[in-house]
């Protein structure tokens, strides 16, 4: 039987190419993902080991939250000296950094924002510092000069001697260029920029003069590091943290490994998808295969062969497709790995160097994963292949579904659906997130049960465009129409790969668009400003930065948007310190009540909700506490008055009061953007007005309105682009799923065909006919995919309605519209082959075929 599987195999190899193809992109997926993210992991490790070469024990300073936001208190040089002194250490170096954007020859920022970084160059007793290899120059020696990593000086076209632009969270200052070098450190290899100071300079810009936020020790020859620890354990101040490097490369390993885990983790799930569609071309494939081979199956079975083995021939079939679609897949798997290694550089995100690997895992489960999904969707296939009665068999061409059969199916497949709808519903309804798993669970419920129903439901819909196919295409629309429907199993098995791919489309689509939506108009109702200014990296601006704004030419209203806590009833509440005369002229703050003047006599503005939660109205007192920063750090209470409460506004926390009631409790104030409504509203001068009051600086981003929304927004329309070219490889099965159903109809309709020409049917007009075929069934699938995934996203929406003001879900109809579109184009496209073949036919010869 092992040999007739293979003889079937290689006599039937075009009609099984969809099937490896759709296993082989299946596959290519799965062993990219894991070969990509063990290479992506190798790499990391490699380099977070490498960062902790000659680092025996790291100590961490002790930090402090104010409410504000977690800060470092910084390690004195008086601990440096005491860990140099300790009992086996050889050298300790303090470091400190912080954000240093680096201006390029245009004033534009070099490098990703957040992975900007500057540090101290803190040479050793031989001039040098370990932690980088200088290729041009040397490290600082003063305060006008810095160091600049290969890459960006690359960048920036710069050499040693050169002037140099840099921001950090003040003023832009420039620097000369004392030398250009290599390190490991990982944020210069993810895209960013490193830039050494002078360690009294980036003291200076960072922390405090003489203290550090990090110490990192060596330890003598031979000495052991958990004796380095333990020695210096005992000189640290209070708050402060030690653990040796290996302790902290394992664990930012471990970090690493779950990081890329779930990036692993949602790579599969869409190459699970992919081979889920998978499984209906495969499973249609063997079906037609099988009907085809009836006479010559019956046959296996009068001269002697069991139903088992019968089965098991075409259960063979289906291994020796899986392991031949599988090896082609890996070896493609190994070529996708590469191509998202370099499309993530591409994009910015450098990756460290590495060499590809490919763990025994990855190819086991390729082989694995290809074998069992071809093996499984010929399952069913094979099953009816064996029940076949040898004497029926002789007498038919196909074996037809009986009525009890038919009701089962209908039956369970009409259950399921109603239990996917109502948890769908529930889940909606709950509005959670126990609801979205209500509403996952529905959901696979729903389409499982859709997908069993698509038999069943494509005679009325279908037979709904039969008129109107009738009228526009004559004889060669009927006939597509009649042929759609003329065995509902196998349209439904190829409707049902369309519809999988297009019910994730849609009702991604439908999520992002409404929360798109949802986000713009916040902006708009929320804001009155014209442009907001904030740091690069989304850090905190030096007060300087505001100062130079509010002189800025054609500046109306100017407001910092400053953050900190305050202990209301003894539980902290955020609020929001503003320039109080004019806050009202950059947010849309509506008040319900009272007036917002009063913010300029020290008094408190209250949003909505939380007034009434406490019972507060304008003119009540109400005590507060502030905590005030610096060496004399202390809880100090005070009574403030209420001027106004206002309607809810997300820009602003639910406290407000003016930057003057906070200035006496915080030395350094926590504003991260600066809101400023301008004189002629968003013109290019007004920009270009904030961008020269800020010294052109590098390190700040002036936006305006459109900005600011795309800066809410563009992350869900970017990764709604990313899942569309994920999901892109599960629709590129369903149209090979519909290309494989075209063609093996033609095949096994030649004789229908032939008569068909024989009687007067031209050439073009049989071209016509499967093509409108292709159409009917690809339109089919993606009018259930548009259904069922609307209403996955009106429900999922309805979950996240509370968490976002203003929800209102939006069917993004021009897009729905290019989605049936496009699904009518795949019909045409997938049709090119099958009905070039079908219309080539030799009509005699085909009338021949049996």
């Amino acid at each position: 039987m092992f040999r007739t599987a293979l003889r079937n195999v290689l006599a039937h190899k075009a009609r099984l190419l969809m099937t490896v193809l759709a296993v082989m992109l299946g596959v290519a997926f799965v062993s990219g993902t894991l070969v990509f993210t063990d290479t992506l992991g190798n790499a990391f490790r490699n380099q977070t080991a490498k960062s902790f070469d000659n680092t025996a024990v790291v100590v961490t300073s002790p930090t402090s939250d104010s409410g504000g936001g977690v800060t470092s208190d910084g390690l004195p040089a008086a601990t440096l000296k005491k860990i140099q002194g300790a009992d086996g250490v050889a050298e300790a170096t303090g470091r400190v950094s912080g954000f240093a954007g680096v201006a390029d020859p245009q004033g534009k920022l070099i490098g990703s924002s957040w992975s900007n970084t500057g540090a101290n160059y803190s040479p050793g007793k031989d001039g040098k510092d370990a932690s980088y290899d200088f290729t041009d120059g040397t490290g600082p020696a003063e305060a006008g000069q810095i160091a600049l990593d290969r890459k960006t000086a690359g960048k920036g076209e710069y050499e040693v001697g050169d002037t140099v632009r840099v921001s950090t969270n003040g003023p832009v200052q420039e620097y000369t260029l004392s030398g250009i070098f290599t390190t490991e450190d990982g944020a210069v290899n993810a895209g960013g920029s490193l830039v050494l100071f002078d360690t009294a300079v980036a003291q200076k810009l960072y922390l405090k003069p003489g203290l550090f936020t990090e110490i990192n020790v060596s330890a003598a020859p031979g000495v052991p590091d958990e004796k380095v620890l333990a020695a210096i354990e005992p000189l640290l101040p209070e708050g402060a943290g030690a653990d040796t490097g290996t302790a902290l490369a394992d664990e930012q390993a471990k970090a690493i490994e779950d990081g890329l885990g779930n990036l692993n983790t949602m790579l599969l799930v869409f190459a699970g998808i992919a081979l889920f569609v998978g499984v209906f071309l495969i499973a249609n494939t063997f079906t037609m295969l099988v009907a085809q081979r009836t006479k010559e199956l019956a046959l296996l079975r009068a001269v002697g062969a069991s139903r088992g083995q019968v089965k098991r021939s075409v259960i063979m079939e289906a291994a020796v497709v899986g392991v031949l679609a599988s090896v082609v897949g890996f070896v493609l798997g190994l070529g996708l790995a590469v191509g998202l290694r370099g499309a993530m550089s591409s994009f910015g995100a450098e990756m460290p160097a590495g060499e590809l690997i490919v763990a025994p895992t990855s190819v086991l489960a390729a082989l694995v994963v290809g074998v069992l999904i071809t093996v499984f969707a010929a399952w069913l296939p094979a099953r009816r292949a064996a029940r076949i009665a040898p004497v029926a068999a002789m007498g038919s061409a196909h074996a037809v579904a009986t009525t009890k059969s038919l009701v089962v199916r209908n039956s369970i497949g009409g259950v399921l659906t109603l239990a996917g709808a109502a948890g769908i519903v529930a889940g909606a309804a709950s509005g959670d997130s126990t609801g979205r798993m209500l509403i996952g669970g529905g959901a696979f419920l729903a389409l499982i049960g859709v997908i069993v129903l698509i038999p069943l439901l494509s005679r009325p819909v279908i037979a709904l465009v039969r008129p109107a196919l009738q009228r526009l295409f004559g004889v060669s629309g009927k006939l597509a129409a009649q042929n759609a429907v003329r065995n509902p199993r196998r349209t439904g098995a190829t409707a049902s790969a369309l519809a999988i791919g297009l019910t994730l489309v849609t009702g991604l689509t439908v999520i992002g668009v409404t929360l798109s939506q949802a986000i713009d108009k916040a902006t708009t109702d929320n804001i009155r400003a014209d442009y907001m200014v904030m740091m690069a990296n989304g850090g905190i601006m030096d007060s300087s930065a505001l100062a130079a704004l509010e002189k800025a030419k054609g500046v109306e209203a100017v407001s910092g948007q400053q953050a900190f806590y305050l202990k209301v009833k003894g539980e902290e509440r955020a609020a929001s310190a503003v320039n109080g005369p004019d806050v009202a002229k950059v947010f849309n703050l509506e008040p319900v009540s009272g007036s917002l003047a009063g913010l300029a006599d020290g008094q408190v503005a209250i949003a909505e909700k939380t007034a009434d939660e406490h019972g507060w109205k304008p003119g009540d007192t109400i005590p507060v506490s502030f905590v005030k920063e610096g060496d004399d750090a202390r809880t100090e209470k005070k009574d403030l008055k209420v001027a106004a409460v206002f309607a809810e506004n997300e820009f602003v926390s639910p406290y407000v009061v003016d930057a003057s009631v906070t200035a006496a409790y915080d030395s350094t104030p926590d504003i991260r953007e600066v809101w400023l409504t301008m004189d002629g509203g968003e013109t290019g001068a007004n920009e270009q007005a904030l961008v020269d009051a800020l010294g052109n600086n590098p390190g700040m981003t002036v936006m305006d309105k459109q900005d600011i929304r795309n800066s809410f927004g563009g992350m869900i329309n970017q990764m709604l682009n990313i899942m569309y070219g994920l999901l892109g490889m599960a629709l590129i099965i369903a149209v090979l799923g519909v290309v494989n159903t075209l063609a093996m109809s033609v095949f096994e309709r030649q004789q229908e065909i032939g008569m068909l020409r024989a009687i007067g049917l031209e050439r073009g007009k049989v071209k016509r006919m499967i093509r409108l075929e292709a159409v009917v069934i690809s339109l089919f699938g993606a009018l259930i995919g548009v259904g069922l995934g609307s209403f996955l996203g009106w429900a999922i929406g309805e979950t996240l309605r509370s968490s976002i003001p203003g929800y209102a879900l939006v069917v993004p109809w021009e897009r729905i519209g290019l989605f049936l579109l496009l699904a009518g184009v795949v019909g045409v496209l997938a049709s090119l082959w099958p009905a070039r073949s079908a219309a080539r036919l030799n009509m005699l010869t085909a009338i021949k075929t049996e």
